[in-house]
């Protein structure tokens, strides 16, 4: 079987003939140009015989430059209709793996690899790199492709107006490095928005190598989550009934952690760099109020 990845024609007529179809629902978009398709498994520099997770394969692209590279890949794909061309195409190959499903339900059940590349599906891109950081699994390096205003989110900075908690949240357990902006003719379907792609390399600890979000507080992720409820809102009023597994913070031990933190409570979460938020949270752990 062979496909040819560069033409959106050859690409419709290959659905054709095999009576598929792109789903909306999943966020299909097929990345047609050589040259971006390439520079991105290069960003990626991982070595033959090392472990990757390609999130979104489709119908195989990325995929097949990965295994031309040596790399052992595991695929999460959800159409079955693209699933049943994967195993044509790369079933004989030992370095291919395929998860079949919804990425979100079935990524937990499989043995972590220390790279991702994905093509994120615009429905589900932020809500994946989400879960992976909160329930700390963690890769050493990671190339995705977003649109282009979550990969402006990912790496905003504090003051900004794409600052939010999604930007807190990546840059507490990686570097974050927004790369070439892909234009919309670079996909088929042409999506209606430019998608940026975004490199991620884990922040470890000089020491012992361990990722720094590991020593993170318990509560870190539901405060930042919790001050940037309400934007308009100071971080003391945002902090009325925060609640963690169950226990709520009064709003005299807010003003006592605010205190304890240097932190002013008339300021807003916008304002706030990581490592006032990693401050506030250890404080707030010190207290003991969550035990």
């Amino acid at each position: 079987m062979h496909i040819n990845y560069n033409s959106a024609a050859d690409l419709q007529a290959f659905l054709d003939d095999k009576g598929l179809g792109m789903r909306k629902k999943y966020g299909q978009n097929f990345l047609i140009n050589p040259g971006t398709r390439r520079i991105l498994v290069e960003t990626l520099q991982a070595a033959a015989g090392e472990s990757v997770w390609e999130i979104g394969p489709g119908l195989g692209a990325m995929t097949k430059l990965l295994l031309d590279e040596g790399l052992k890949v595991q695929a999460f794909e959800i159409d079955p209709g693209f699933i049943r061309v994967l195993k044509d195409l790369f079933s004989g190959n030992s370095g291919f793996t395929l998860v079949e499903g919804d990425v979100l339900k079935t990524w937990k059940n499989e043995p972590a690899a220390p790279y991702l590349l994905g093509n994120l599906p615009y429905n589900i891109g932020a809500v994946l790199l989400a879960n992976f950081i909160e329930q700390k699994h963690y890769c050493k390096r990671m190339v995705v492709t977003v649109q282009r205003e979550v990969a402006q989110r990912m790496a905003a900075a504090a003051g900004s107006a794409d600052y939010s908690s999604f930007s807190v949240l990546c840059t507490s357990a990686y570097h974050v490095k927004p790369l070439m902006v892909i234009r919309r003719a670079s996909f088929y379907p042409r999506p209606n928005v430019d998608s940026q792609a975004v490199l991620l390399e884990l922040r470890t600890c000089p020491q012992s190598g361990a990722a720094v979000a590991q020593a993170l507080p318990s509560c870190f992720y539901p405060l930042v989550r919790r001050l940037f409820s309400s934007r308009r809102k100071t971080i003391k009023n945002n902090l009325a009934g925060f609640t963690v597994s169950g226990k709520k913070v009064s709003l005299d031990v807010v003003a006592q952690a605010l205190k304890k933190s240097n932190l002013d409570g008339g300021r807003r979460a916008e304002e706030l760099v990581l490592n006032d938020f990693t401050t506030l949270a250890q404080t707030i752990e010190d207290m003991g109020i969550l035990h």
